[in-house]
């Protein structure tokens, strides 16, 4: 394995979501709502890609590895980071349980003019840090659209093919946790196969909206600028300034 920094052990970060998962196809697997037996058994198989990723990056030579479900934060620090249980972007027709941050509310992000989903908005939160991702698991939707957004040199692995929104041909869970520990491996061999994501400078982060009271929250933060009834945009020198004024 190539070392991130010289001679440094490699720690790697697992960011994970959970609509990506081999045999979650509705919602009510990953909310927790009135459908517990659904969503209990969505964990379990959240669960088991993510311990599959572990193996894998424990097996490719990973001193420390540092897991995260996928809603909040960059790690400072890290070598790679491995993408599990994507989902792809709001619209993708093919997308299983496709959406971006809000299922109803967000109906397209583009960072400097590029639309990008959740995928996009991890990778860029590791870019800050000089952290590449090196893998991302999920539906072939988001592996896709992962790999037109950070290049050939990423290592992806598709556990199911949507048929739309909420059916799919997966994968059993056992060959899916099979490839996951695979891909993990070898997406650590060359850690200079995808350079960290940094969507560019200046950076301008433009939200359009499903309905005009969606914007409505976001409208009066610092460094944003509404330029319709349902389009915000925020701009700064770089990204990390760009959505921190205007999502935290």
């Amino acid at each position: 394995m190539e070392r991130g920094r010289a001679g440094a052990p490699v720690k790697v970060f697992i960011v994970s979501d959970m609509e990506g998962v081999a045999g979650i196809v509705k919602w009510q697997q990953v909310d927790g709502g009135k459908e517990k037996r659904s969503y209990h058994e969505g964990r379990e198989l959240y669960t088991e890609e993510i311990n599959a990723a572990v193996r894998g990056a424990k097996a490719a030579g990973a001193t420390e590895i540092v897991v995260m479900d996928c809603h909040g934060a960059g790690e400072q620090g890290c070598d790679a980071a491995l993408f599990v249980a994507m989902h792809a972007k709001a619209g993708t027709p093919d997308g299983v349980l496709s959406h971006t941050v809000s299922g109803q509310a967000w109906r397209d992000l583009q960072f400097n003019g590029v639309s990008v989903g959740e995928t996009g908005i991890n990778a860029a939160l590791c870019g800050q840090w000089g952290c590449p991702v090196v893998l991302v698991t999920g539906d072939e939707a988001v592996c896709k659209e992962a790999t037109e957004l950070l290049g050939a040199g990423l290592t992806t692995v598709a556990v199911k093919k949507g048929l739309g929104r909420f059916s799919a041909r997966q994968l059993t869970p056992l060959k899916a946790r099979e490839v996951i520990e695979d891909g993990a491996k070898r997406s650590l061999k060359d850690l200079s196969a995808v350079k960290p994501y940094d969507p560019g400078r200046p950076a301008e982060i433009r939200v359009e909206f499903t309905t005009p009271d969606r914007l409505v929250e976001y409208r009066n933060r610092r460094g944003t600028e509404q330029v319709d009834d349902l389009t915000l945009v925020s701009k700064a020198d770089d990204w990390w300034s760009a959505w921190s004024q205007f999502y935290f």
